[in-house]
């Protein structure tokens, strides 16, 4: 017999009594592969055998013809999915990585990590830490991947994710401006469609209606992060939040992207306007795409406002 329906979070998961998790959509995978038909090559590696975690690699194809020290740029990316759904091996990921990865000629690094609701906030905050960490481990050039010994030029190290993943991307830059010890060199962070909120809009244009805000609340406190002693208003979650510092933001630069019709759009554009107020001495650059929503440039790849943001992504890495 079937086991019965605990509770639905729709368009997300549905979560039953036995404690089974039915994901709802972002469960299709695309293998990596060393046939380099798109000029890209990929490859899962674990970072984390305890975890059983990976990241998914992409180099050019023709970087392997490279003069000897002849570097890339690197990239590290967090995938979204409001850190239920998707993963670096979803077809929308690799896809979209691929392209960064063949028009920025770079190196990118795809970071897996542990979804709520099996493994609720912090856990993905953990992972993604400790994938860079594991990244940086091959900066003196002795890591255990060659690809990243051989190409990765770290001082020109790129952090960056949409949605769930432009958030974490905030909060990693924040860690490792703090880790000072670690030095751990970035040299900037693109947050895409972040999702950052909070109680209260964060100003009069914000989500008002309060069903939708109702919305968003539940699946954060109910599914992601559950031990949130503060619900929404949990630092990790409001980040623009009257408490939040964000002087100590461990990089150069800053391109923050948010679509017109997106939900996160306000919180975006605070985002941008606290770190241009703050003591942080960095440059901010605001793309804004009126009309979009979240995710557009993902889930319409080949529009002709998606094609400009690709382009716009790129020389932010190459610039």
């Amino acid at each position: 017999m079937e086991s019965e329906i605990a509770s639905e979070f729709p368009p997300f998961c549905r979560i039953y009594k036995d404690g089974h998790v039915e994901r709802l959509m972002g469960t299709k995978t695309i293998p990596a592969s060393l046939d380099p038909t798109h000029d890209v090559v990929s490859k899962d590696v674990i970072y984390s055998p305890d975890l059983n975690l990976s990241v998914r690699l992409f180099l050019p194809h023709k970087s392997t013809k490279l003069t000897a020290g002849e570097k890339l740029p690197l990239l590290i990316y967090i995938h979204g999915g409001a850190w239920i759904i998707e993963s670096p091996f979803s077809p929308i990921y690799h896809n979209y990585l691929t392209e960064v990865v063949k028009s920025a000629n770079c190196l990118a690094v795809s970071v897996q990590y542990r979804r709520a609701p099996e493994d609720p906030v912090p856990a993905s905050y953990e992972d993604a830490w400790s994938a860079i960490q594991w990244i940086f481990s091959h900066s003196n050039g002795s890591g255990p991947v060659d690809w990243i010994n051989k190409h990765a030029d770290f001082d020109k190290v790129f952090l960056a994710g949409d949605s769930a993943g432009g958030n974490i991307s905030h909060h990693m830059a924040m860690k490792a401006g703090e880790e000072k010890k670690l030095d751990l060199k970035i040299k900037g962070i693109g947050v895409v469609h972040p999702a950052f909120w909070g109680t209260d809009p964060v100003d009069e244009y914000d989500v008002q209606d309060k069903e939708t805000r109702i919305g968003i609340a539940d699946v954060w406190e109910k599914i992601v992060s559950p031990n949130s002693v503060n619900g929404t208003d949990d630092p990790l979650f409001n980040v623009n939040g009257s408490g939040s510092d964000f002087s100590g933001l461990g990089c150069e630069k800053v391109l923050v992207a948010v679509a017109g019709k997106d939900v996160f759009v306000r919180q975006g554009l605070a985002y941008a306007a606290k770190l241009e107020k703050s003591e942080w001495e960095g440059t901010v650059e605001v793309v804004e795409n009126e009309g979009e929503g979240h995710v557009f440039h993902l889930e319409k790849p080949n529009s002709d406002k998606a094609l400009r943001f690709l382009k716009k992504f790129v020389d932010f890495i190459i610039g």
